[in-house]
């Protein structure tokens, strides 16, 4: 898989003490990738954005 172009970002809440996160790049067509950032060379999955989306929708739904 082509990660050339990936912009990876780390979510906004996440520490800068080495606490666990993950790192999303959304850039890329057809595709979101998700990796662990303290592991980046460790694998990383890729969703289709459509998926992708609805995970995030969930996450950000109330009351779960």
């Amino acid at each position: 898989m082509d990660m050339t172009d990936a912009r990876w970002h780390t979510a906004t809440r996440s520490s800068n003490n080495g606490g666990d996160c993950v790192e999303v790049a959304a850039n890329l067509p057809g595709r979101v990738l998700v990796r662990d950032s303290k592991d980046r060379d460790g694998g990383t999955l890729a969703f289709a954005p459509a998926a992708w989306a609805s995970f995030v929708e969930g996450v950000r739904r109330p009351g779960r």
